[in-house]
Order: structure tokens, then C-alpha cells, then sequence
């Protein structure tokens, strides 16, 4: 039989199946990730018949598909910086001195954000990843300096880095300086679209307060304490291929 009624203007498809878009505002004080971990929840909670799947679409669904990669994001950053110290320094133990600086200024974004009650959204990770180029350069002064006084003075790795540390001291620290006073007005907020602005400010000038006060402390002991295992895996190896080819190893200088 026919008669009157109500029925949709339109029925959309994805794919073979029947699609309905349903669409919200986030309310104030509330982010994306909120928002969607919410929705979620109540998807979970009312009890959806498997018939019946949800997805997000548009931002939302960018928002997503960027939190879910962050890892390998971080990961391919820090396997391409290590790999591009190596080359520059010859050596797989210098490039792990100093990708020792970054989980401090990883702390220091999260310990940052967390003060501001600012959640680690996809601006904030864009901020720790500026991070690892900006925080590594106070071991690469120590460092580069280190090496290249072993090298030319001959002095030992633990004269070495002191020396490194009182003479790079200063540029260490206006280079620093000079970052957080660039991110300063980032992580104020001041300006139209200064909420989508400030995550990144906070995570960069939270990263590198914390990451300048422990890096200059923690960089020379790791830089000892890797150079002397780098010694004794050298002496174990000599000794090793010695007695492989019946030969008497030379003898190793005691630190």
C-alpha cells in the first residue's frame, strides 16, 4: 500500500553499506582527543550490535591516524639522527652520549604540560620533535670539543670533557637561553589562534629548561662511562681475535 511518511532526503553508502554521519561541537575547555576518547567510551558503554560499526571521519579521524603514528614518528627521528652522528663521528658510542639529552627534555614537555593542565596533543608532540634537533646541540658542543682535545692535546677522556664542559659552558647557555625566549611568546598565548600555538611553546620551553639544567650534569658521565666500555669492549675483542690466531694480545693500559 502506498501513503504518506517521512523518509531521509538522501541515503548515503560507503561502499555496499549504509552510512550516517553524525557530527559534534567540541564545548569549551574541551579538546579533540577528549572528545573522541569520549565517544568511544559511550560507543563501548551502550553496547553497539557488531552489525553496527563507528568511525570518525574528517578531523577527527586526522586527529587519530596522527596519535597512532606518533611512535614511529619519534622512533624514525631518532634512528636518523643516530645514524647521521655516526657518520660525522665515526663511532656508534658518541651518537648515544648524546641522544642521552632527549629523555630529559621529554620530561620536561610532559612535566610542562601537565603544570599548564595542557593536553599532549599533536602541536605538543610537533614540540618535542623540534625538541630532539634543539636539545642535542649541548652534547654535541661537549662532545665535539672533547674529542677534539683528546685528539690534539692528548689529554685523557675525563680531562677531556672537563675542560669541554667549563669552556662550552657559555655558548651552551646563550644558545638555550636564546630558544626559550623564542618560544616564550608560543607558550604565553598572546595573538588570534594562540590556543592551537601554545601546546607548542609549552612542550619546546618546558623541554629545554629541564633538559639544560640535567644535560649539563649527565652528559660528561655518560660520555665517561660509555668511552670506558667502548675500552673494554675493544680489549675483550683483542684478546678474543689473539687467541683465535695463536698470538699474544697486547698488553692493555689500566684506567
Amino acid at each position: 500500500s502506498f501513503g504518506p511518511g517521512e523518509a531521509p532526503l538522501a541515503i548515503n553508502h560507503q561502499g555496499p553499506f549504509v552510512v550516517t554521519t553524525f557530527s559534534f561541537n567540541l564545548a569549551k575547555g574541551v579538546s579533540l582527543g577528549q572528545a573522541t576518547a569520549a565517544i568511544q567510551a559511550k560507543m563501548a558503554e551502550i553496547k553497539v550490535p557488531a552489525s553496527i560499526q563507528g568511525q570518525f571521519a574528517g578531523t577527527a579521524k586526522a586527529f587519530r591516524e596522527a596519535v597512532d603514528s606518533e611512535p614511529v614518528l619519534i622512533l624514525s627521528a631518532l634512528l636518523t639522527i643516530y645514524i647521521v652522528l655516526g657518520v660525522l663521528y665515526e663511532s656508534y658510542v658518541h651518537p648515544l652520549t648524546i641522544l642521552s639529552t632527549l629523555p630529559s627534555a621529554g620530561v620536561g614537555a610532559v612535566l610542562a604540560l601537565l603544570l599548564f593542565k595542557t593536553e599532549f596533543s599533536l602541536i605538543a608532540m610537533i614540540g618535542v620533535i623540534l625538541l630532539i634537533g634543539i636539545v642535542k646541540k649541548n652534547a654535541i658542543m661537549m662532545i665535539d670539543f672533547a674529542l677534539a682535545a683528546e685528539r690534539s692535546e692528548n689529554l685523557s677522556p675525563r680531562d677531556a670533557i672537563y675542560k669541554a664542559c667549563l669552556l662550552r659552558f657559555r655558548p651552551i647557555m646563550m644558545t638555550s637561553f636564546a630558544a626559550v625566549l623564542g618560544a616564550m611568546p608560543l607558550a604565553l598565548g598572546y595573538g588570534t589562534g594562540a590556543e592551537l600555538r601554545q601546546p607548542l611553546g609549552i612542550s619546546i620551553v618546558g623541554g629545554l629548561v629541564v633538559s639544560q639544567i640535567l644535560t649539563l650534569y649527565t652528559t660528561p658521565v655518560v660520555y665517561l662511562y660509555l668511552d670506558r666500555w667502548r675500552n673494554r669492549r675493544k680489549a675483550a675483542w683483542d684478546r678474543w681475535y689473539a687467541r683465535l690466531m695463536g698470538d699474544t694480545p697486547p698488553p692493555v693500559a689500566a684506567e
